[in-house]
């Protein structure tokens, strides 16, 4: 069967942005003081790779100091959470680095580290916190 070939004229890629690289993931800890992070919640910082409003797609690097939490919020969309280093727990027991853990639409979950970590968090559509202090109302 012969292979299927478009004419490279009939696609029009030049008006594509171009896709966002993020190298060595895994070594974001020796990295840290490079990073610009902004406050998330007490002991927790946020540096967004990209996000789509304030309840649109969002991926965000997120770091925890030791004996740090992250609040109950509620999932509207699918939430990816990679350890990176250290670990995390949550309801559903501990996610330590290389783990993946994929919450569904609908569910929800506090989060803590006693020893801190760095997680890449990927959402199809932002949290919402629940009993959230002023400011800090959605992931």
């Amino acid at each position: 069967m012969p292979e299927l070939r478009l004419p490279l004229n009939s696609m029009s890629f030049k008006n594509q942005p171009p896709p966002l690289i993020f190298q060595h993931l895994f070594k974001i800890a020796d990295h840290q003081a490079d990073i610009p992070w902004q406050p998330f919640h007490t002991g927790v910082d946020i540096h967004w790779l990209y996000r789509d409003g304030d309840y649109g797609p969002a991926a965000a690097v997120i770091r925890f100091q030791p004996g740090s939490s992250v609040p109950l919020h509620e999932h509207r969309g699918h939430e990816h959470i990679l350890v990176l280093s250290g670990s995390q727990t949550d309801d559903n027991g501990l996610l330590s680095a290389g783990s993946l853990m994929v919450h569904q639409p609908d569910t929800r979950h506090s989060v803590s580290s006693e020893e801190g970590c760095f997680v890449l968090a990927i959402y199809e559509r932002r949290a919402q916190f629940l009993d959230a202090p002023k400011g800090l109302s959605n992931e």
